[in-house]
């Protein structure tokens, strides 16, 4: 489970946006759930992510964030070279932050 305890502790703030950003962009390999997001059949590479709060909203404990995540897909079994080739890839997610834990999960919306 995610805990976006850094974030919360900025709820709500100015700093609020920043704070989630730096701390989703941190997150170790495998952490949000991008295989959902590629557009081509390959496999997520979100060893270096790019992430965008788009719009956040505060419902009963619930902290609603729509974010915008860049990262790459690799496309296997179409490579000549050494490295499988790989393109910028864009999903949206909705990130639900519990407001008492800060357990987070993730869903994939529809781009």
């Amino acid at each position: 489970m995610i805990h976006l305890s850094q974030s919360l502790a900025q709820w709500p703030g100015d700093t609020f946006k920043v704070t989630l950003k730096q701390e989703l962009e941190a997150l170790p390999p495998g952490s949000l759930p991008l295989h959902l997001g590629t557009q081509r059949g390959g496999q997520a590479d979100d060893r270096s992510i790019s992430v965008l709060v788009n719009t956040v909203k505060e419902q009963d404990n619930t902290i609603k964030v729509h974010i915008g995540v860049f990262f790459y897909e690799i496309m296997g079994g179409c490579s000549c070279g050494d490295e499988p080739p790989s393109e910028n890839t864009y999903c949206e997610m909705q990130a639900n932050i519990d407001k008492s834990t800060a357990e987070t999960t993730f869903k994939l919306l529809a781009t």
